[in-house]
């Protein structure tokens, strides 16, 4: 397989990891981009590896992740007892372009943080022996010592779960409780009111619609307070699924709120959450006007051709539904 760009930060003129990418990822070793297994479901000997691993991960959701330890500069799949380093996301079972999914999580990833400046859990795209894509990202709540920063997500603070709220207990509500829960929970919790609110925006931009309660955490800072986490599990699920603008059922507001345009109810929410005038119209300013930066890293991914039309179309899409605001 031919690569030109890095597969970790999409940089032109590698073949392999950037210096940059290799710091990020993976403690500035010097960690090969192609994993020595193949595939999960493609080798007898290997799918048992994947399959004893699977039972040791207690990561939620209904793509398969594979806990993975980096040790120097080798990666390896965990073994009982163990503490991973890293998550990795093979090609999943379900969906449509399901083959592109890798990528198209990679890509999201980096365009939040190099175009919009949102932190997110380090990440790059790796591949097996037999060439398959998969997504790896480094795991934000393990210390370099290999202890754990305590790290709870959404539906856990909202109380939320199978028995109190079904089996789409993740689904249930809609955005603003995020803010109300956050006001609870952290003391700081002004500083990262816009922090929230902007990755909501771009969530919608580009068409995230899993953005469901348990890929919202909080996390313990070395202060032994908590913060809002980097952002994970970021990809446009439009090109894999039918699904709706919003992942929770409500949407962003409760229904007696927001019979209004999109842009509309973005301005609602930010009136609800006292998010500043000035910085509510600062965060959508720049939401909007870095579409060439966004082009350029789509066009430098790993999606193919096809996907790549797909993903921009989406993303120009949004951005006209979001230009209808009244400010």
């Amino acid at each position: 397989m031919k690569i030109d760009h890095c597969p970790g930060t999409l940089a032109e003129g590698f073949s392999t990891y950037s210096r940059t990418c290799l710091k990020r990822v993976f403690d500035a070793r010097k960690v090969s981009h192609v994993l020595p297994y193949e595939s999960p479901n493609s080798n007898l000997q290997t799918d048992k590896l994947f399959e004893d691993n699977q039972k040791r991960i207690s990561i939620s959701g209904v793509q398969e992740k594979f806990s993975v330890l980096q040790e120097k500069n080798k990666l390896r799949l965990i073994q009982k007892g163990e503490q991973g380093t890293h998550i990795l996301k093979p090609i999943p079972n379900v969906g449509k372009k399901r083959k592109q999914m890798p990528a198209n999580e990679h890509l999201t990833m980096q365009i939040a943080r190099q175009v919009y400046d949102i932190e997110t859990a380090e990440n790059a795209l790796i591949f097996f022996e037999n060439a398959a894509p998969a997504y790896i990202t480094k795991r934000f709540d393990v210390n370099p010592d290999g202890s754990k920063k305590a790290k709870e997500d959404f539906a856990t603070l909202a109380g939320k779960t199978p028995q109190t709220h079904g089996e789409h207990y993740k689904y249930a509500g809609n955005y603003l409780e995020l803010f109300r829960l956050m006001k609870k929970f952290l003391p700081a919790y002004r500083v990262e009111i816009p922090k929230l609110f902007k990755l909501l925006v771009f969530n919608y931009l580009f068409s995230n619609g899993d953005a469901h309660l348990k890929n919202f955490a909080i996390l313990e800072t070395p202060m032994g307070d908590h913060r809002l986490s980097p952002a994970y599990d970021l990809l446009n699920t439009r090109i894999h699924v039918d699904d709706s603008d919003f992942a929770l059922e409500d949407g962003l507001l409760p229904k007696s709120m927001g019979q209004t345009t999109t842009g509309g109810q973005f301005k609602i929410l930010a009136e609800q959450v006292d998010l500043k005038p000035k910085q509510f119209d600062e965060i959508m300013e720049s939401m909007m006007k870095h579409s060439d930066e966004v082009f350029k890293l789509t066009q430098a991914s790993f999606l193919e051709e096809t996907t790549k039309r797909n993903y921009i179309q989406d993303f120009q899409y949004r951005l006209k539904q979001l230009q209808k605001i009244n400010f």
